[in-house]
């Protein structure tokens, strides 16, 4: 039954995807005017986020930068349905590669790879890596509570051959791939923000004190896997390019938070040059870091 009732869940999904894509935009071009304009999604969330980040910038270059980031994230949710019924040559033609051969260098020396990435340009489409190379591409992932909706969204992100990994099991499996000489390519959105049990480093990311996840570095020290960031860049509409960037070889030369800075601040330097295809709607600074040291003092008192 539970299967029955995917399937037709997912039938008017699956239909809209068997359009073009430039049909489909036209689609999300009224989505825009219904989240921006009459249902407000996490319009206060957006707005000041987009204050304290750039508190340089007039009201009405606020207003601009977020009205385009409405837009980029309407083409977003449409891209990501799409990808149900893309063919391989149709995502290597939007989705380019600029420099693959980094990977490859690093693949040939016998490196795993953690791929670190922000919620910036359209990360989902970091699911055709397997089209581009013949080792296990993972990706970590939460699952969703609406299990219907986690299903669907694990046919899109493995349509080309990523296996997903949750994030509670993700060191596991990456050891046991270790374990085993399996090389892997392992995804990680690391600009997510943590809870308050896991938070360990706080910098400066936009003007804002900001806890930084610590995964990454912590399982790229422990496994030696290299660790390369990657520039997605909007082009034009359904049109976007990767450049994968060096963090690290060898992380244990690395100093401590060394590898966490440098991936923040290359983010950092995107969403500064063009901040309107970051993920503004996420509550990225919820956390107040006096808060949380108090609590943490008067805990350990």
């Amino acid at each position: 039954m539970r299967q029955l009732l995917f399937h037709i869940c997912n039938i008017p999904v699956w239909l809209i995807t068997l359009l073009p894509l430039q049909v489909l935009y036209l689609l999300s071009d009224f989505f825009f005017l219904i989240i921006y304009y009459i249902a407000r999604y996490r319009r206060k969330v957006v707005m000041m986020n987009l204050r304290n980040s750039f508190p340089e910038k007039s009201e009405d270059e606020i207003k601009t930068i977020a009205r385009k980031f409405y837009r980029h994230l309407c083409d977003n949710f449409i891209e990501s349905f799409y990808v149900l019924n893309m063919s391989d040559k149709e995502i290597r033609k939007r989705y380019l590669y600029r420099n693959p051969e980094l990977l490859r260098q690093l693949l040939k020396k016998n490196k795993s790879i953690i791929l670190v990435m922000g919620h910036y340009g359209n990360w989902d489409w970091l699911c055709s890596l397997p089209l581009y190379f013949d080792k296990q591409v993972l990706a970590i992932y939460h699952p969703l509570t609406n299990r219907y909706f986690d299903e669907l969204f694990n046919r899109i992100r493995n349509k080309f051959g990523v296996r997903l990994i949750q994030m509670k099991t993700a060191y596991r499996e990456m050891l046991a791939a270790a374990k085993n000489h399996i090389l892997t390519i392992t995804l990680f959105l690391a600009d997510q923000r943590p809870a308050k049990r896991s938070i360990h480093y706080w910098t400066t990311f936009l003007n804002q004190e900001t806890p930084v996840l610590m995964g990454s570095e912590a399982i790229a020290k422990k496994l030696n896997h290299a660790v390369v960031f990657a520039d997605i860049r909007k082009i034009r509409r359904g049109y976007y390019h990767v450049a994968f960037s060096l963090v690290c070889e060898n992380p244990d030369q690395t100093e401590e938070f060394e590898i966490t800075e440098t991936h923040t601040r290359l983010l950092e330097k995107i969403i500064i040059g063009k901040p309107d295809y970051w993920l503004w709607s996420h509550k990225r600074w919820k956390h107040n870091r006096e808060e949380i040291e108090q609590r943490l003092k008067k805990k350990n008192d």
